[in-house]
């Protein structure tokens, strides 16, 4: 939603001042997907918005729904013709989750990954960012529900977008936009050390979540290229500044590839490294199992996956196994590619 011009319409109109309040309320907490629901402002006025502008930055191409109605995934085509998803899950009843884009493409390249297979095609702006929100926001109107959290672990590394994600984030927590409170929104990088510490200085009650999958640096380079620029070590001391100034809770992320990072040897690799960053009550560690995407890789076995997690828990790292939505419709972790 493109706030500067809704403005700009209502003061070429001579709109009072109210008026905008108005709005902004019916957009973003009331989910209208028209102006021509907006029964509280005059009717001419609603033809005019409708004929100036629209309440999203993009068109929705389709949306598909698993057979569970839990996981729900959206493409969406952007004003110069690049496809994004948006991504839409219900790990409880009746608690939504928002996983949104902040990049056409990726310039990670992590070798599982479906949307590093891309590459970086540009940066979304903060309206566009939002906008994903927006729609599921609309979405859920019609069954009577609400957003519980967002996550920023759709197409694209955040913390190379800083200044468009960080303008998304404000107007997240704008409590006059969408009010959604700081600890209910994530954000999740392949681990970017300024922009941890940016994201800790700005905004200190957002989660931080870091795509780990490797205990070892020579592993996590060969399939994540950016540890050969910010390896084990720089990732270490950054989390370190991060609970300096945030005293909150990391969840280290780890995809379970089998036969690559699954073995005993790995696992205790991994607990080396978490423990060697201190804190240990503020790190949890979320198991994935992997979903394809049509690499090389294959997922850990479920009982090997579960054998991982109990060894991890008896050397005293909290771990769970975090339930994947979403693979039928090609929308759970890693998958996104714009299709």
């Amino acid at each position: 939603m493109d706030l500067q011009k809704l403005e700009a319409v209502l003061q070429s109109q001579n709109q009072p001042k109210f008026r905008t309040e108005q709005l902004k309320k019916a957009i973003y907490q009331d989910g209208i997907s028209s102006f021509t629901e907006i029964s509280n402002i005059p009717k001419d006025l609603r033809e005019i918005l409708v004929k100036e502008m629209g309440l999203l930055s993009f068109e929705v191409q389709k949306v598909l729904v698993t057979k569970d109605g839990q996981s729900m995934k959206a493409l969406l085509k952007l004003s110069d013709g690049n496809l994004i998803e948006a991504v839409l899950i219900a790990p409880k009843p009746d608690v939504w989750s928002v996983c949104i884009s902040c990049q056409v493409g990726c310039a990670i390249g992590c070798k599982f990954c479906a949307t590093g297979k891309m590459g970086l095609k540009r940066n979304l702006t903060a309206e566009e960012i939002t906008d994903q929100v927006l729609f599921w926001i609309q979405y859920l109107k019609n069954i009577n529900q609400k957003i519980s959290t967002v996550v920023f672990m759709g197409m694209g590394e955040p913390l190379l977008n800083w200044e468009q994600v960080s303008r998304s984030l404000r107007d997240l927590i704008d409590p006059t936009l969408f009010g959604f409170g700081a600890r209910s929104i994530s954000v999740s990088t392949s681990g970017i050390p300024e922009g941890i510490e940016k994201l800790a200085m700005e905004f200190p009650q957002v989660n931080l979540a870091l795509s780990l999958h490797f205990g070892s640096d020579e592993k996590r380079s060969q399939a994540m290229p950016i540890n050969r620029k910010n390896n084990l070590e720089t990732l270490r001391e950054a989390l370190k500044k991060y609970f300096l100034k945030t005293n909150r809770k990391v969840f280290l992320e780890y995809v379970m590839l089998s036969g690559v990072n699954d073995s005993r040897e790995d696992a205790d690799k991994l607990i080396r490294f978490v423990k060697s960053i201190g804190k240990l009550q503020l790190l949890h560690v979320n198991l994935i199992r992997y979903n394809s995407t049509g690499s090389e890789f294959k997922p850990s076995s479920k009982e090997h996956t579960v054998e991982f997690r109990d060894y991890l828990a008896q050397n005293r790292i909290d771990v769970t196994i975090r339930k994947s939505l979403g693979e039928e419709i090609q929308g759970a972790c890693g998958q996104l590619a714009g299709k």
